[in-house]
């Protein structure tokens, strides 16, 4: 039997218990996973126009995951910058994503997400990977770094990231 190789990306706006419960995860059913990073992508910049948090800036988030990452042997990090992606109307394409992910992973056999909505993507995307769903519903880490960001003291911050 071949080698079981996991996918999981996003924009860590910014990483948390949640994120790194999806990274074990992956470890755990993989015998190689791949994490990336995607930077400049349409949700970062709106996020950045009002909120200058330094976790939030590039260089505290790829800390973040290089200090995560190296946590598992099976794990290794990648970043993709999304900004020259852009469709004809200026808005992110995932699609054009595609290729830039496969040239970390060929062959998946998992693509790891929290959200169902994106099986359709996955699907085309990754035909011949399963999407395993982690705590979609928010059970094990009630948070998302949507509420991070909305989260006005520190130590409110501090409990939920990694």
């Amino acid at each position: 039997m071949g080698k079981i190789h996991g996918f999981y990306g996003g924009k860590f706006m910014p990483m948390h218990k949640g994120h790194l419960y999806c990274i074990d995860t992956a470890a755990r059913m993989c015998d190689d996973v791949v994490v990336i990073m995607f930077i400049n992508g349409d949700d970062e910049l709106k996020i950045l126009k009002t909120n200058h948090d330094e976790m939030l800036t590039v260089k505290s988030r790829i800390a973040q995951l290089e200090k995560v990452c190296a946590l598992y042997p099976n794990v290794e990090f990648h970043i993709i910058d999304d900004n020259p992606l852009r469709g004809p109307d200026g808005e992110e394409d995932w699609d054009k994503e595609t290729p830039l992910v496969r040239q970390y992973v060929p062959h998946m056999d998992y693509v790891y997400s929290s959200e169902p909505q994106y099986g359709e993507y996955f699907s085309r995307a990754y035909p011949e990977a399963t999407h395993i769903i982690v705590d979609a519903e928010r059970k094990t880490y009630p948070i998302s770094g949507t509420m991070i960001r909305a989260m006005e003291l520190l130590e409110d911050r501090q409990k939920w990231m990694v």
